[in-house]
């Protein structure tokens, strides 16, 4: 995908745009400089950071200008201003653990505080059971009843159990892939901070709060602790502006992103993303945009709330919350702009995340199952858009389709929303005359792989297009198993053709 570089000179321009990501300010710009790469003109450019003078905020007790994520770590520090470098005791609004990482975490948490120490606050302890759920592996099990043990002695407030592996439906506290239940649930507030045992903890970041996975060591001690010591991290800008294309979705923005910046062009960084592309999405597409940014190595992913944050959060939260805005001179280490309209459909081809591709030039590739699925891709609006392309085809599915709701919601909704321009039909329904499997319980399902009894997992060396996050060698099962990360678009067509397509070849 092409890209154009700015390099700074004495001549400069203005940038402004209305709503709360206002930014204004002089930045260097020279001739453009095109660099061809894909086949694609023009999309992103690189800007130098503003050199000139900061100004003082006109906001809160700040002295010098900061960024959303600089103004975050400054209130949860109780500091009065903050620099990136910064090491600084940070206080945690919400800590979140799931089957995986927790009874470490809680291991860890006894051995260094006592095994009769409680933690600092029963009420800001989220535990999601989601990763090996309907397994019959044994210390998969083992794993959730560790923490169903550890919340009933604590008495914590937000355990989202699962008793009866065999009809999800059957446990109403049971919700599903932790990310997504966060948001749902109610745990996701503007200006918090919410750390998380898993990498994609930084989901959250869609809703302007500082959110990042940390290790069990970390999370054994913010159980006790209820603070955590972190760097303040520099910040990268994205300005992601145009119409989106009817056969974008906000999977394809950030897998142009990670193919710009590569895997590590984003390391201990916060990725901050504003435009008016950014402005339209809806929460779900803007939590997919920072679900993947721990894939181009960024600390954390960041979206200032607007009145579509605030929307999201009315029947979710009765807890105030209080957003914060990046200054308009406030320091960014780089920024990139993207037109988003001139964007086409991407995927990563094996095995990595960064290694980006025109989803019509990997046409010849011929695939054996696609996945639907996971905190990345199995969002309500994930499956009503590989409804929409089903609908548009009128054709059945030519490879194994298998669908992983993230969360019990979400597979209600399945069920129950209408799909537009279907007359009425629900995304089950249209699957179901598609050919695809039926629905399966939520949960993280064979994103990661999982005990080889995990469902759609990759137990043979096939290839696979997939709307998760990773592509690694193993990631889904098989080590010799070939993963292309897409877009629920792209999916849902590759799966109608059997080869990797375009979804254009049915959205237009």
């Amino acid at each position: 995908m092409a890209s154009s570089v700015i390099a700074p000179t004495s001549t400069s321009f203005m940038y402004s745009k209305k709503g709360h990501s206002d930014f204004s300010s002089a930045l260097p710009f020279s001739t453009q400089i095109c660099k061809r790469a894909v086949s694609k003109k023009i999309c992103c450019s690189v800007m130098a950071p503003q050199q000139s003078e900061r100004k003082p905020s006109t906001t809160g007790p700040v002295k010098t200008a900061m960024t959303m994520t600089e103004k975050i770590f400054a209130r949860a520090s109780e500091k009065s201003q903050l620099n990136p470098g910064d090491n600084v005791w940070v206080n945690v609004d919400i800590l979140m653990t799931h089957d995986v990482c927790g009874p470490g975490s809680i291991g860890i948490f006894k051995r260094e505080f006592g095994e009769n120490a409680q933690v600092w606050d029963r009420e800001k302890v989220v535990i999601i059971p989601d990763h090996y759920i309907f397994t019959s592996d044994e210390r998969a099990n083992r794993n959730v009843d560790i923490l169903r043990d550890f919340c009933k002695e604590q008495n914590i407030k937000y355990f989202y159990d699962i008793k009866d592996l065999g009809n999800f439906k059957a446990n109403p506290d049971y919700k599903g892939v932790c990310h997504v239940a966060l948001a749902q649930e109610g745990h996701c507030r503007p200006g918090e901070v919410l750390l998380g045992t898993d990498s994609h903890t930084c989901t959250a970041g869609a809703f302007g709060q500082f959110a990042t996975g940390i290790g069990n060591t970390d999370a054994g001690f913010v159980l006790g602790a209820g603070k955590l010591l972190l760097k303040v991290p520099p910040t990268l800008r994205f300005v992601m502006d145009g119409e989106m294309p009817n056969y974008l979705l906000a999977k394809d923005l950030i897998l142009q992103i990670i193919g710009e910046i590569t895997m590590a062009g984003a390391t201990y960084k916060s990725m901050e993303f504003v435009g008016t592309t950014v402005e339209s999405l809806s929460m779900e597409e803007r939590m997919t945009l920072c679900n993947m940014v721990v894939e181009a190595g960024g600390k954390n992913g960041i979206i200032p709330a607007d009145s579509t944050t605030y929307k999201y959060l009315e029947d979710k939260t009765s807890v105030g919350y209080e957003p914060v805005y990046s200054d308009k001179q406030a320091r960014f280490l780089s920024e990139y702009r993207f037109d988003v309209s001139k964007l086409e459909p991407l995927v990563a081809k094996p095995h990595s995340p960064d290694n980006r591709a025109l989803a019509r030039e990997c046409k010849d590739v011929k695939i054996d199952r696609v996945y639907i699925g996971s905190c990345t891709g199995g969002k309500t609006e994930d499956f009503l858009a590989a409804a929409k392309v089903f609908v548009a085809s009128g054709k059945k599915v030519k490879v194994p389709t298998f669908l992983v709701p993230a969360t019990q919601r979400v597979w209600m909704d399945i069920y129950s929303l209408p799909v537009p321009g279907s007359g009425g039909k629900t995304c089950s329904q249209i699957f179901e005359e598609a050919g695809c499997d039926t629905p399966a319980s939520p949960s993280c399902g064979a994103c990661l792989g999982g005990p080889k009894d995990t469902y759609a997992r990759l137990n043979e060396p096939q290839v696979c297009v997939s709307t998760t996050n990773r592509n690694f060698p193993g990631r889904m099962g098989h080590k010799e198993g070939e993963i292309y990360l897409a877009s629920p678009y792209t999916a849902a067509a590759s799966a109608l053709t059997g080869y990797v397509t375009d979804p254009r070849e049915f959205l237009q």
